[in-house]
């Protein structure tokens, strides 16, 4: 194959591979475009066509231009942006007539790794674009040898060579670059991030409980409490329009003091929550928190309802130390007006329901009973009363999800944890209890994983609270009187078998969860050292290196001394290599001593194929031999098939040669 087709292809199969991790991001039309044109710019290499012209990558691209805006309604921001750049990318593929194509498509193709960064920051994007990195520079390099035949192992060696030298300033500047906040960043185009929803209608936690996901990783300090006591709380739902549920307004969520009315017992337990990026502004922490998380640059406000919100969502993973009590009461403990919002119900939504409950209360048993009995009379009911745990129960209620509560409560009684929570609530309040709803996280994996407890998407549930007097806000959660298994164990609801699942199950379980928390401590390590790494662990660095109180003038001049040190050795070793003979050139140096040895005129200046004129004038056919391989070694070193280093067979011949000659002569 030639070697233009060769390179061409090889830098067509990088670009492919970069595109690739960017095809669940981009529309159809945009992969397709790509691929049809990287397939017509390797058909073209391989057949030696000529380039189309000018203007067919023009109208192209003008194209592309246009279905972009189709598709995004902008050309401007991440998406559209993305989109473009592709395109682009592919098109100027089909320009490649120079270097400074070439060069183009390669500048090109650095941006686009950098992209990838804005939708994922994992182990494993980074490990397929440091492939990108490698190919791109293969590539690079391939353009600057133009001359022979270097192979494709040569000049990959090369390029990892060259990367490599600039690894240590890449790890100085990663290590003692300051952490300042950015003065920009990129919309996060809605933060369609997926997790808890600050909503929840019956059937929308079932997606999020098929995600498998990591949502949060948590290192406690000390004990670790029991399962059924780690409750991650998230949004808290009190507004209720027969459908959805949604949280009050901040004005009536929030206090002045929002934790004076939290009551602990007991000792604090410690953790260190490493939280991926959510939609959300609110934390899920470890009930109960007494004080707000300690994040670096975030702002954390604590409601009356225990809520923990951030002044922005999530959209970068966090890591931060908390504290929780998980034996507290919370909530007023004398009646006052603010609860009558936790007593709303829609009028003309649940009707049966809604008659239902006034007639338990009218039973002697219930007439003048408080909070706490009505509450374990509705869990007694889950328990016997033919109710059922499922992730995939059906729709309930009409297409819009009207009268959901009376269809699940009397009729098919069939749910999962937010039918039983809302439910639950319902029939509270129309006992005349304030109630609300609350979701987040229950439960984390059974076993930890490099020291960290995991807690996935999967691991998201809804709870209820009530009101009770004397006492204050109460957790009831109906899935343990249904599914107590899921509470006690942290464990996950499993779906159904299908057919991959299936296929799966004929591996070994063993192997599968060491794999999996072989992955998970991996990946949980570059998290925590590289993604993770922030302003307060430069400073624990410089006192590890003997600084007592880092600051911002010790971390510059350490950086200032470690470049300088850089810098001076780069400049030796600069000095050593422009010193250090060429392999070719110390070759042609002992082949003339050798020449000269025989009484022959060798300068420095004179060719392979001049000495071994001179040869054939001095030997006539005795020297023949000699001329022969001077005449390969100047191929070796300048023909198409140019040799980076000597022969070594080609020496060993020529040695022999010359002792020939010498005792010929002494003859």
């Amino acid at each position: 194959m030639p070697r233009e087709a060769r390179d061409t292809l090889f830098l067509l199969a990088v670009i492919g591979w970069t595109v690739l991790p960017h095809v669940s991001h981009l529309p159809p039309w945009c992969t397709l475009l790509t691929g049809v044109v990287l397939a017509w710019r390797a058909r073209l290499a391989l057949t030696n066509a000529p380039l189309p012209g000018r203007w067919v990558p023009v109208a192209v691209l003008l194209l592309a231009a246009g279905l972009t805006l189709w598709s995004f309604r902008t050309l401007l921001g991440k998406e559209p942006g993305v989109t473009m750049l592709v395109a682009l990318m592919a098109l100027k593929t089909l320009e490649l007539r120079a270097r400074r194509d070439a060069f183009v498509v390669f500048f090109l193709g650095f941006f686009l790794i950098l992209t990838h960064f804005l939708y994922s920051q994992s182990l494993g994007v980074a490990a397929a674009m440091l492939v990108s990195v490698w190919g791109l520079l293969t590539a690079l390099v391939l353009a600057h040898m133009p001359v022979g035949q270097p192979s494709l192992r040569q000049a990959s060696t090369l390029a990892a060579r060259t990367a490599l030298l600039g690894a240590p300033i890449m790890a100085l500047l990663f290590l003692l670059f300051p952490r300042i906040a950015p003065l920009w960043g990129v919309p996060q185009d809605g933060l369609t991030k997926s997790g808890l929803s600050a909503t929840m209608r019956m059937g929308s936690m079932a997606e999020t409980v098929l995600d498998d996901t990591i949502a949060m990783r948590i290192r406690f300090d000390g004990p670790v409490p029991a399962p059924a006591q780690m409750y991650f709380r998230g949004p808290v739902l009190s507004s209720f329009d027969g459908v959805e549920w949604r949280p009050l307004p901040p004005s009536l969520a929030s206090q002045s003091n929002a934790l004076r009315n939290l009551r602990t017992t007991g000792a604090a337990v410690s953790y260190e929550m490493t939280l991926e990026p959510q939609r959300l502004a609110t934390l899920p922490l470890l009930e109960a928190s007494t004080e707000a998380p300690r994040i670096e640059a975030v702002r954390v406000l604590g409601l009356a309802d225990l809520q923990w919100l951030a002044d922005r969502p999530m959209a970068e993973r966090l890591r931060f130390r908390a504290d929780a009590h998980t034996t507290f009461r919370h909530g007023p403990v004398a009646s006052w007006p603010g609860l009558e919002v936790h007593k709303e119900l829609p009028p003309g939504r649940n009707p049966r329901t809604l008659a239902w409950a006034p007639a338990m209360r009218r039973e002697p048993a219930y007439a003048e009973a408080p909070a706490s009995v009505l509450a374990q009379a509705l869990l007694q009911r889950i328990r016997t009363g033919g109710y059922s745990y499922t992730l995939t129960p059906g729709s309930y209620g009409d297409e819009s999800g009207r009268d959901a509560i009376d269809e699940f409560w009397l009729d098919r009684r069939a749910g999962f944890c937010e039918h039983f929570a809302s439910a639950f609530v319902v029939v509270m309040r129309a006992l005349d209890v304030p109630a609300r709803v609350v979701t987040g996280f229950q439960g984390t994996d059974a076993l930890p994983v490099d020291g960290y407890y995991i807690v996935r998407q999967s691991s998201a549930h809804a709870w209820a609270e009530y009101w009770q007097e004397g006492v204050g806000w109460v957790r009831a959660d109906p899935t343990a009187a249904i599914a107590p298994e899921r509470i006690e164990r942290g464990r996950r609801l499993v779906p159904a078998v299908g057919l991959v699942a299936g296929a799966l199950g004929s591996v070994s379980p063993a192997l599968l969860a060491q794999l999996r928390d072989g992955w998970v401590t991996v990946n949980n390590r570059w998290n925590q050292w590289v993604l993770n790494y922030s302003r307060g662990q430069q400073f624990d660095a410089l006192k590890k290196l003997g600084f007592e109180s880092p600051s911002w003038e010790d971390l510059a001049l350490l950086t200032i001394g470690s470049f300088s040190s850089l810098a001076l050795a780069g400049a030796a070793w600069a000095w050593w290599d422009r010193h250090r003979i060429d392999p070719w050139t110390r070759q042609m140096q002992r082949l003339r001593t050798q020449l000269r040895a025989l009484g022959l005129v060798a300068d420095a200046h004179d060719t392979p194929r001049a000495l071994g004129a001179r040869v054939l004038a001095r030997f006539g056919t005795g020297g023949e031999p000699l001329a022969a391989l001077l005449d390969v070694l100047e191929r070796q070193r300048y023909g198409r098939a140019a040799l980076t280093r000597p022969d070594a067979a080609l020496t060993r011949q020529f040695k022999a040669c010359v002792r020939a000659l010498r005792t010929a002569t002494r003859r």
